[in-house]
């Protein structure tokens, strides 16, 4: 049985697969390749687009979804082995994950870091629970990666410009009022390094740096398939030259927790945002954000109300690609 809870752990054509199954539902074809099945959709997080679009995906193929908020309407939960359950959660991922596997055919689990100690959080410990203890596929909707917004990004690219090998691609760290996860971030680097393009991650400085664990993975990646991986903290040297450029707010991993001791680093990217200048220096590059987005912060108006954003493309995109993953996890072997 096989989940979906990383690109890192799907090959470039399997992926390209799912593309390529989500562009034809975007042209119109039909499924009802999750009929008479359901999906049970576990949010410990708010969410607009990720929720919408999994309950009506899975509606368009014939399924049905059940919404769990898992901040009120169900029991806080434990997931860590052996723990003393004297505090306030009052269910373990143990029982959770196996009564739900008996009820539904897939679990999806959208379950941030804590911001606390990401020695402990950088192993994913929630969702890594749920695919250990269920027996049937869990989806990632957001944990500390975010692949379902990965293949949506990856497929407004290639209906945009064609294939991303060998183009230049830019992750831009961009400003926020506070710090954030590197989901997204870890995201696009494995996506577009997988793929082949040249990856600049521009950081205000250096502490900005990704997890060893995306840096390693993005470097095999460009050392099988091509491309490359360069971190830099030069704005004009990145964005020159750039065919795509894609916003992003973290925090600094190496203050996780500890946020205020990240403020003088934070302030050195007060000129980050994206504008029409910064974009005058790429190869008339398509800019994006996973949303939602701080205009005017992240991104200036006049760059977001441009042809160059594809960010509702992309948004639009999360439909037909969960749907791919969807009917690819529900017909796999034996949960058919």
């Amino acid at each position: 049985m096989r989940h979906f809870l990383s690109t890192e752990d799907w090959s470039r054509n399997e992926l390209q697969g799912l593309l390529d199954r989500a562009a034809a539902f975007k042209s119109g074809v039909k499924s009802r390749s999750l009929e008479g099945k359901s999906i049970a959709l576990v949010f410990f997080n708010p969410s607009l687009r990720t929720r919408s679009s999994f309950d009506i995906g899975a509606h368009q193929l014939g399924g049905h979804a059940i919404v769990l908020d898992a901040k009120g309407a169900t029991w806080p939960m434990e997931f860590g082995d052996g723990a003393i359950m004297d505090g306030a959660e009052e269910e373990h991922v143990r029982e959770a994950a196996r009564v739900l596997s008996r009820y539904v055919d897939l679990i999806a689990i959208r379950c941030f870091p804590e911001f606390k100690n990401w020695q402990d959080e950088r192993e994913d410990p929630m969702i890594s629970a749920f695919a250990k203890h269920a027996t049937v596929p869990v989806i990632n909707m957001e944990t500390i990666v975010h692949p379902c917004q990965e293949l949506a990004h990856m497929l407004a690219l290639q209906e945009r410009s064609g294939p991303v090998a060998g183009k230049n691609y830019l992750l831009t760290w961009v400003p926020h009022p506070k710090p954030l996860n590197t989901a997204v971030a870890n995201s696009s680097l494995l996506i577009a390094s997988k793929f082949g393009a040249n990856v600049r991650i521009l950081v205000p400085d250096e502490v900005y740096r990704l997890d060893e664990r995306y840096m390693s993975a993005a470097e095999r990646f460009t050392a099988e398939g091509g491309g490359s991986v360069t971190l830099t903290t030069d704005v004009e040297a990145a964005y020159s030259g750039a065919d795509v450029v894609y916003a992003k707010s973290w925090g600094a991993l190496p203050f996780y927790g500890n946020w205020d001791e990240e403020a003088p680093f934070r302030a050195k990217g007060a000129d980050f945002m994206i504008t029409p200048d910064k974009m005058a220096l790429t190869n008339n590059a398509v800019v994006s954000h996973c949303l939602p987005m701080r205009r005017n912060v992240k991104i200036a108006d006049a760059v977001v109300d441009s042809d160059a954003f594809m960010g509702i493309d992309e948004a639009e995109n999360r439909l037909h690609v969960q749907k791919a993953v969807m009917e690819a996890l529900a017909l796999q072997g034996g949960a058919e």
